[in-house]
């Protein structure tokens, strides 16, 4: 998947890593799922259950329809099937609030504790008993592979009593499956095959089995038990363990080969709150919505009141601008950057030039001689033959040699068992602009590395020039230390956020790139069906690997912390994110070269050991978002949708979004002129007194805080502050500008990102 590449002291997560791109579902002469959001408090006295006014409403339209789900906590409603009529009719029926078409989603997507400074140095600060062994993990992904080490429920107790789930057998699995670290299991397929027809068990598994490997990635990234002498074919050896290695691990499998269906997900989110689950990880999302007609969005509003943090990849469609996914700002979202460790392979050119690229590849390796060269563009017929896809290069003009594709359209993976199945004994593969000097790392079945954009230009004169041209491989193996690191990921999806341009996102950034975490027995690395190698353990790239970092950072903060709310632990989270080197450099973004802005870093790297102390936090209650959808002249029925009540906006209150009290500043210029914010900071450091800090990129706009200054006497103490933008004169639009607001009391640094965009 490189494409991809609360009560007591149990803390309650529901972590959606999601990068979803949706795909309409039917026609509107064609039957497909819808689901329907049912106004809970108008069901009539005839009825005693819900499900049976669900029912009785679905009849008086069809007689045919069934119920595929009947969802209880991520919303009030159900799921069925029915073609656009009946849906037209079914909206008019008493209690109705909407009936949305489903969406189908696709999959986005050892060093990692050292980088993050989760080594012995800073052991103290998280407990690895007691309430940290409380936090249950939930994955909504692909399924588990539960034999993995990365599952050992070596040294646990009994499981929470507050645990309310279970284990669902199925192909390949049954309730033995689980232990005490891997306490839950279930799938959800009734959306999949309503619309893709039956399971076909010879190539998949009906049940919490991962045949694909993506969520055990994920899950056990998250909170993977640690796992010593762990590498892939040799590369990235040590210690593997997941960001919260003693919580506990529970998978909501919602992803089949033909992708994952938005009822499914609901009745997985919905289950999971049943189930008193405290992280659900979905690496999975897309297309952005209004908040109202977003399921994840919706679910996630659901998990927010019950206490849980919903954390959701940005999603892997950058460096495009206004790329993001997972938006709502009840959602942490999540960006890529990359560690401090590569993978160099070195490309060999018979002109005496050596370019490094990176690879994964493990095998026999190629004669210790130059072999002749040849660029796909000139071994095909084909018009994209350049792009080693499938049938496209002459074995004739192949075999024997090294082969240059370019990135593009394809599997990076698959581009080389094209280059092999032609009789290719080797691949240097290239970025083009869109990837530019991004290097992601993958396992090959053949000699192969990938090269930046620079190199790519100037091998491709080589090798297209050159009467006789020449090339070899070599593969170095692993190196840290690498820098500089971070660096944001060029994969990463950028802001500005397309539907609330006034919130910032993404939230933060954390390792994407070239992660090493658990993998399936039942597909090789590449997840290719000629790849017939089998590992434990796999290195893969997206915002699906970023997204559960955060979430086990995030049961960490809350094992440390359980009184945090959701909003507490992002705060915290955001505001200790940094955002310069060690040298004081900023960071840098991969697809520019440049200084990376709050549109790609958000509120910078995620640093979980300043976390657990940030000083001050902005809170925020169900009752904020709810005046946050009034800023947004949401519609009673709307606000309904997403937050399940009744609920009327104030008229005589006058409602902003520039008042939701977020860890970040994103301005929407449409005229000169003053645009005021509001805040709202509680310590948690205790008595102290915070003078403020301001940085701005332009004169254009000047920045003022009122008061500058903040004492608060004891911890829990609540002080308002004022940001006024005052701007002086116009700039063009689509320009931005950045800045920061910081807050010290010389123990503690409460950073906020500022972004600036005219329009």
């Amino acid at each position: 998947m490189s494409s991809f590449l609360s009560s007591s002291t149990t803390a309650f997560f529901l972590i959606l890593c999601l990068g979803l791109r949706h795909v309409s579902s039917s026609s509107s002469n064609e039957q497909g799922t819808y689901i329907v959001h049912m106004a809970q408090s108008q069901m009539p006295s005839s009825f005693d259950l819900h499900s049976n006014w669900y029912d009785s409403s679905l009849r008086s339209i069809s007689d045919s329809a069934e119920l595929l789900y009947t969802y209880e906590n991520a919303i009030h409603g159900f799921a069925t099937r029915l073609t656009q009529d009946e849906a037209d009719s079914l909206m008019t029926q008493p209690g109705v609030l909407s009936v949305l078409p489903e969406h189908r989603y696709e999959l986005h997507t050892t060093r990692t504790p050292l980088f993050l400074g989760l080594d012995d140095h800073n052991a103290d600060l998280f407990p690895q008993t007691g309430a940290s062994t409380d936090v249950v993990v939930g994955v909504l992904d692909t399924g588990v592979w539960p034999e993995s080490k990365s599952y050992s429920d070596e040294g646990f107790g009994p499981v929470p009593s507050t645990w309310k789930g279970g284990c669902e057998t199925g192909t390949n699995f049954t309730a033995s499956h689980c232990n005490r670290k891997l306490i839950g299991a279930r799938f959800f397929a009734r959306g999949y095959e309503s619309t893709m027809g039956p399971i076909d068990e010879s190539k998949e598994s009906r049940s919490p089995r991962d045949d694909d490997g993506h969520g055990t990635h994920t899950s056990s990234t998250a909170a993977g038990s640690v796992v010593e002498g762990a590498s892939l074919l040799g590369f990235a050896s040590g210690t593997a363990r997941g960001m919260s290695p003693r919580a506990r691990v529970a998978v909501y499998k919602v992803c089949w080969l033909g992708g994952c269906f938005s009822s499914d997900i609901l009745a997985a989110i919905d289950k999971a709150i049943a189930d008193n689950v405290n992280v659900l990880s979905m690496s999975l999302g897309g297309g952005t919505s209004e908040y109202y007609r977003d399921g994840v969005a919706i679910g996630a509003f659901a998990a927010m009141e019950r206490g849980i943090l919903v954390s959701c990849s940005a999603g892997n469609a950058g460096p495009s601008s206004f790329s993001l996914s997972n938006v709502a700002p009840w959602i942490t979202t999540v960006g890529a950057g990359t560690l401090d460790r590569d993978f160099p392979a070195l490309a060999i050119l018979g002109n005496g030039k050596n370019f490094t690229g990176v690879s994964l590849f493990k095998g026999e390796a190629l004669p210790d001689k130059l072999l002749p060269f040849i660029y796909a563009g000139n071994a095909s017929n084909a018009t994209n033959g350049n792009l080693c896809m499938t049938g496209t290069l002459i074995p004739e003009k192949v075999k024997g040699k090294i082969v240059m594709c370019d990135r593009g359209v394809n599997a990076r993976v698959q581009k080389g068992d094209v280059v092999k199945e032609a009789g290719g004994v080797g691949m240097i593969l290239a970025n083009t602009a869109a990837n530019g000097e991004e290097l992601v790392a993958d396992a090959h079945l053949l000699p192969a590395t990938t090269v930046g954009e620079k190199a790519g230009d100037l091998i491709r004169h080589y090798v297209t020039t050159d009467p006789h041209p020449t090339a070899t491989i070599s593969i170095l193996g692993t190196v840290v230390g690498v820098k500089p690191s971070p660096v944001v990921a060029a994969f990463s999806s950028r802001g500005p956020n397309s539907i609330t341009p006034n919130i910032l996102k993404p939230d933060l950034i954390a390792p994407g790139v070239n992660i090493l975490a658990a993998w399936t027995r039942a597909a090789g690395p590449t997840g290719l069906a000629s790849d017939s190698r089998r590992v434990e353990f796999n290195i893969i790239s997206g915002t699906s690997m970023s997204c559960p970092h955060v979430s086990g950072l995030a049961a960490l903060l809350k094992a440390v912390h359980p009184e945090w709310s959701p909003a507490a632990i992002r705060s915290a989270l955001m505001t200790t994110a940094y955002k310069t080197y060690k040298d004081g450099k900023p960071l840098l973004d991969i697809a520019t070269g440049k200084p990376s802005t709050p549109f790609e870093h958000g509120a910078g790297h995620v640093s979980p050991a300043t976390a657990t102390n940030p000083g001050l936090i902005y809170d925020l209650t169900t009752e904020d978002y709810l005046g946050f959808l009034c800023a947004l002249n949401y519609t009673s029925s709307q606000i309904r949708s997403v937050s399940r009540r009744n609920y009327t906006c104030d008229p005589s209150k006058s409602y902003s979004v520039a008042d939701l009290n977020y860890p970040s500043f994103a301005v929407n210029v449409e005229e000169a002129g003053a645009y005021k914010y509001t805040r709202t900071v509680t310590s948690v450091g205790g008595a102290g007194t915070y003078s403020v800090k301001l940085t701005s990129e332009t004169t254009a706009v000047k920045i003022s805080v009122e008061p500058a200054v903040l004492n608060f006497k004891a911890a829990n103490e609540k002080q308002s502050y004022t940001v006024t933008f005052t701007v002086d004169s116009s700039k063009a639009s689509g320009s931005n500008s950045f800045g920061t607001i910081e807050w010290s009391d010389g123990k503690h640094v409460v950073g906020s990102p500022v972004a600036i965009s005219w329009t």
